[in-house]
């Protein structure tokens, strides 16, 4: 069960939430109607021992490293 604060600004979302006896946790409700998270989707989940866990969704995430890859191989030319 998550808890939420009533108080979040609009498009934004805080919940806590627990992590059950087999390491899982629920996404809450508001949180996959923010994203618009089905079930079926697949999440990329991002760890870093200093800034901590993120989740995002996989096409989202895959649509900004297609743009990184284009830019990179792509580089605008620079203006004299």
């Amino acid at each position: 069960m998550a808890t939420t604060s009533k108080e979040t600004p609009a498009g934004r979302f805080m919940a806590t939430v627990r992590v059950g006896e087999k390491g899982q946790s629920v996404i809450p409700k508001g949180a996959r109607d923010l994203f618009d998270i089905q079930p079926g989707d697949t999440l990329l989940l991002l760890a870093d021992v200093d800034r901590g866990i993120a989740i995002v969704r996989d096409d989202v995430f895959r649509n900004f490293a297609d743009e990184v890859l284009q830019t990179l191989s792509n580089p605008p030319e620079e203006s004299l």
